[in-house]
């Protein structure tokens, strides 16, 4: 198993891949801003590849939302309204903060219907492709920090934590490419869904939400009474260490990373075997699709909102004890933007279908391999790739590239498969009596 000090070297071997900024990619976004940038795809089709996946996307969201599925079919009652605990009364008050601050323009920009499609317009590259809501560098620092302030209140702590740390990581990209207008801290959109309750009879009745997302972050937060779905959401890096700066040390997914190598690694012989789904990276036996330049090996990323994921892989559920474990601490560090008793309700969720949760690898598993693997479930999919570089020279996949996400299948995503299950709020009955 990969030593600490190993990973830790294994991440900074990002310096010797530093692009050269003098070539026109780097010269042209270099003077962009956020929309110079996204002119740069949507008008000059630059680059070509991912202009198609674009149009591909807009495609894809034309279809009515379904959720991802193993075999195409939706499988009713795997979520119930229940009492997680979440700290409502302050989630909504913060939003309500934030609602207080905003312009009638910015309003009308930020606050959408809650059956709204534009929750499934979300995506992790740089390019602002869905121009909604507010972006946090061009507003006010007040009303900044009262976004911030409501995904602190919404978060646990070391979610929270890791949010921050990949926002501050997609900053040092941005300095170290030379495109800070197009990548900071702050270069993240937020739109929030339905009417925010504004008193406790409200916070039981009324579902709303948020979606928070840019380059290699992206949220989608969906809240019922003192019920949480955060789900699905993207988290990435590149690189996933700061080694210069004020925020030097900072890193993000080695936990992922390390966990996931321990899990394969630890099985026999033939459990390997019967994970392992290919040998490479980039396999020959590959069918047409299952690599791609955006997600590489990812299967349910931006826009992937029905896809179909059949199972593949060893059956958790017919593991030793010592490899379940080993599920249940990944599985933990996935739902970790999740407060805590919804953390716990939602892995013991999970646990319960480890008789039909599967993992599966593809790449090697000695300690330098790249890989990527997936654990799914009727209840949770979550996928870990190493990617080559997108900003950095790299063109094989690295350990300093890291692309994660997780999805609630079965209609799970963006709080669906509760939604019909919320009675009405507002009473049908109605008589003028003027």
């Amino acid at each position: 198993m990969t030593s600490t000090e190993k990973q830790d070297a294994q991440h900074g071997q990002f310096r010797q891949y530093l692009p050269d900024l003098d070539t026109p990619r780097f010269q042209t976004i270099a003077k962009n801003d956020a929309y110079g940038h996204a002119k740069e795809l949507l008008e000059h089709h630059r680059p070509p590849w991912l202009y198609g996946l674009y149009v591909h996307w807009r495609r894809l969201f034309e279809e009515p939302y379904k959720g991802v599925t193993n075999d195409g079919t939706v499988r009713p009652n795997l979520f119930k309204l229940r009492d997680e605990g979440v700290p409502i009364n302050a989630i909504a008050a913060a939003a309500n903060t934030v609602i207080s601050q905003l312009s009638p323009e910015q309003a009308s920009k930020t606050i959408l219907h809650i059956d709204s499609p534009e929750w499934r317009s979300w995506s992790n590259p740089e390019f602002l492709l869905s121009d909604k809501g507010i972006r946090l560098d061009e507003i006010a620092p007040e009303l900044r920090t009262s976004v911030l302030a409501l995904l602190e209140a919404t978060l646990s702590p070391e979610g929270y934590a890791k949010a921050r740390a990949a926002m501050r990581i997609n900053h040092f990209l941005g300095e170290l490419v030379r495109a800070p207008r197009v990548m900071n801290e702050h270069s993240y959109n937020f739109v929030l869904f339905g009417r925010v309750p504004s008193n406790a009879d409200e916070e039981k009745a009324w579902p709303w939400g948020f979606s928070f997302y840019g380059h290699h972050l992206c949220l989608a937060v969906f809240l019922h009474g003192t019920q949480i779905v955060v789900s699905p959401w993207f988290t990435g890096a590149e690189p996933n260490l700061i080694d210069a700066g004020p925020w030097a040390g900072t890193r993000i997914l080695h936990e992922e990373e390390r966990l996931g190598l321990q899990l394969m690694q630890s099985l026999g012989e033939e459990e390997k075997r019967a994970a392992r789904v290919y040998e490479k990276m980039r396999d020959e036996r590959m069918p047409k699709g299952r690599w791609n330049h955006d997600d590489q090996r990812h299967l349910c990323g931006a826009y992937r909102d029905n896809r179909v994921v059949p199972y593949e892989g060893v059956v958790v559920g017919s593991l030793p004890p010592p490899q379940q474990d080993l599920v249940r601490a990944i599985l933990r560090q996935y739902l970790l933007y999740l407060p805590e008793r919804a953390r716990e309700l939602k892995l013991q969720d999970c646990a319960d279908w480890f008789p039909e949760t599967y993992f599966s690898w593809i790449g090697g598993c000695g300690d330098d391999d790249p890989f990527y693997y997936r654990i799914q479930s009727p209840v949770v999919l979550v996928e870990f790739d190493h990617h080559s570089g997108v900003f950095l020279a790299n063109s094989e996949p690295a350990k300093f590239h890291i692309h994660t996400l997780l999805r609630t299948p079965n209609a799970g995503d963006y709080g669906f498969a509760l939604r019909s299950q919320i009675d009405g709020a507002v009473p049908q009955e109605y008589v003028w009596e003027g």
